[in-house]
């Protein structure tokens, strides 16, 4: 069994550092580079790091904030030779992943309800599916709640991923209020002892006020209905849109209580310098993120696999 589960940790690895090549080599790789061109530390080689941590789309902000701490730690560390750069920074990238907060998925004790949030396109019915399907091979009972009601597409896509992995859909017709297919969804799930109900909500961001009323109204009902349940609020966001993604996030912050973040198609982008925007600016852990297309390839997010992974180092 024990052997079994380090064969799982390191498919699980093997796949995030698989997931994170074009990543790597648009940071840990310049990274590798820039260090070999110089003996000594420098100011001109903060400002060459500085520079391949913005075009990895980890935000001006973020990237200030962790030059800075470069800069003083290797001043009070006494670090003099450009190479022994590369240690220290990780350790400044695991820290600010960390965030003193859980990156686990809160849904114990059962029954738990997790509402997962996110504009169209960023990969959210895809994330449901994954999610429903890692909670159905832990042995939970899982049911699904169609509550992005605008549009037919999403709906009937819940609909087949809920078939794909063999659990049940709660659904009403297109341009239904969500808040009614949560209700009756919640119905279900105390009916049936569900251990996880998993929502689809509002995938539309035009509108800031209609957003915040009908995330409102979903809220209400959640507390009301469902007041034993652990929640989660998941945002999905896509690593592929960088900036844009933490733009999203701070609309969808402002609006409803966020308490962590699904960052999806990390493997198709080397702008995954996201993630660290993400933590550093926004204050929301990342819990799951997407390596690749396959049923098991949205991971937990381990803040100390990913910098390793990032940086090519074995686990």
């Amino acid at each position: 069994m024990e052997e079994e589960k380090v064969e799982t940790k390191l498919s699980f690895f093997a796949k995030l550092k698989k997931g994170l090549t074009k990543t790597r080599e648009g940071i840990a790789g310049k990274v590798d580079e820039v260090l070999k061109s110089y003996k000594k530390v420098d100011e001109e080689l903060f400002e060459e790091l500085e520079e391949i941590l913005i075009t990895s789309d980890a935000g001006v902000h973020t990237t200030m904030e962790i030059i800075d701490k470069l800069r003083s730690l290797a001043k009070e560390r006494k670090i003099i030779e450009a190479q022994d750069l590369k240690e220290l920074l990780k350790e400044i990238l695991g820290e600010l992943l960390e965030m003193d907060k859980s990156h686990a998925l809160k849904v114990e004790p059962s029954p738990a309800i997790v509402l997962m949030v996110g504009v169209n396109g960023v990969g959210k019915t895809t994330s449901i599916g994954k999610i429903a399907h890692q909670f159905k091979s832990e042995g939970k009972k899982v049911l699904l709640a169609a509550g992005d009601t605008f549009r037919a597409a999403a709906i009937d896509q819940l609909e087949i991923w809920a078939n794909r992995v063999g659990v049940d859909v709660i659904k009403h017709q297109e341009g239904a209020d969500p808040a009614a297919v949560i209700y009756d969804a919640i119905q279900s799930a105390k009916a049936r002892k569900i251990d996880v109900l998993i929502c689809d909500t509002a995938g539309r961001l035009h509108n800031k006020k209609n957003l915040m009323n009908e995330l409102g109204k979903v809220a209400k009902i959640v507390d009301r209905e469902y007041p034993e349940a652990s929640k989660e609020v998941l945002l999905v966001l896509d690593a592929t849109t960088g900036q844009n993604a933490i733009q999203q996030a701070k609309i969808f912050k402002e609006v409803t209580d966020i308490t962590g973040v699904v960052l999806t198609k990390l493997d198709g982008t080397a702008k995954g310098g996201v993630v660290l925007g993400i933590s550093s600016e926004l204050d929301i852990p990342v819990k799951l993120i997407g390596v690749g297309e396959g049923m098991d390839d949205l991971q937990k997010f381990v803040p100390q696999d990913f910098v390793d992974a990032l940086f090519g180092e074995e686990n």
